[in-house]
């Protein structure tokens, strides 16, 4: 038996080799499951319209309980908080309504959201398709139950077209010559801007969706500590309330330094850009500054989530 020996003459590159990278964890992967999902739109579009279906299951009006619990909740808090604030029922009606549409689809979009895979565990483990595909169910749902709420908003603004077809306050409902608060200047062409605020908050309910389903999925506790805040940033958010009154000319222009920590709630900025257009109010370019910016971090550490952890959701789950 002969050993042999191969040596390598000084200076002569060493060959070794190096095994391949896999390209399960690349941002490539991460997006071609993101593409994959919205190909597969047909999948996640009857996915979600089979959860209201279900939800709503030998009911006699099916999905239109969402338009009748979300009307009686804004006709009562709306009549309610306009005579405790002392504001014009006929501006602040319209104002709450919407409110509470956007945050309806805020809130359903976080709290549904950190159970994405956890509720879709079954179809993970048997169904081959892109993790995507149940973010967009969840989001198409809330979009869906977003859409039989609108209905409110269209009976509420007939209604009260008359008081907000023109230049309008939420304290006396008339912009009079000496008042020195907000003046809103009603609706008009600008309410189209509802459509791309809509539009961007759609696009961030993607990636919280995503982002949060994640975690939650590996971190079981986390959902229970994001529903408790919910409820709390319903109320530090101006949903039932007015920013109007903080402001100078105000019932309650001595709080008024509570206005840069409203500013600084980013879910303030994101019920604004789409309630505001629809009651004629005017939108900020800060408010869009700030929804604009969140949405390029917010999916920046989605895609970082996805691409390092889409693989072991199915584990976790």
């Amino acid at each position: 038996m002969h050993a042999t020996s191969t040596v390598h003459a000084a200076g002569s590159p060493v060959e070794t080799s190096v095994p391949p990278m896999s390209d399960s964890r690349t941002f490539a992967r991460a997006f071609a499951d993101i593409k994959a999902g919205f190909h597969a739109r047909e999948l996640w579009g009857h996915l979600g319209w089979q959860d209201i279906k279900q939800r709503y299951r030998r009911s006699v009006i099916g999905p239109f309980w969402i338009t009748i619990s979300q009307g009686v909740i804004a006709l009562g808090l709306g009549l309610l908080y306009s005579q405790l604030f002392g504001l014009h029922t006929s501006t602040f009606l319209p104002y709450i309504s919407t409110g509470f549409i956007i945050w309806g689809f805020i809130s359903g979009c976080l709290s549904e959201g950190m159970e994405t895979f956890i509720a879709n565990e079954g179809l993970i483990k048997q169904l081959p398709a892109p993790l995507s595909v149940y973010v967009l169910r969840t989001v198409w749902r809330q979009t869906l139950m977003l859409a039989h709420n609108l209905i409110v908003y269209v009976i509420v603004v007939a209604i009260f077209f008359g008081s907000l077809s023109h230049e309008y306050t939420l304290n006396s409902g008339i912009c009079e010559p000496n008042f020195t608060g907000i003046c809103h200047p009603g609706i008009g062409w600008s309410s189209l801007l509802a459509i791309p605020g809509f539009l961007l908050l759609a696009i961030n309910a993607g990636w919280v969706t995503l982002l949060l389903g994640i975690i939650s999925t590996r971190y079981r506790d986390i959902p229970q500590v994001i529903s408790s805040l919910i409820q709390l940033l319903f109320y530090l958010t101006p949903i039932v309330w007015p920013i109007d009154q903080l402001a100078k000319g105000g019932a309650r222009h001595n709080a008024s330094w509570a206005l840069p920590y409203i500013n600084a709630n980013p879910l303030f900025h994101f019920v604004q850009i789409v309630r505001a257009p629809l009651i004629g109010q005017y939108v900020s370019g800060f408010s869009w500054l700030i929804v604009g910016g969140i949405t390029v971090v917010g999916w920046a550490l989605a895609l970082v989530a996805m691409r390092n952890y889409r693989s072991r959701v199915s584990y976790w789950v």
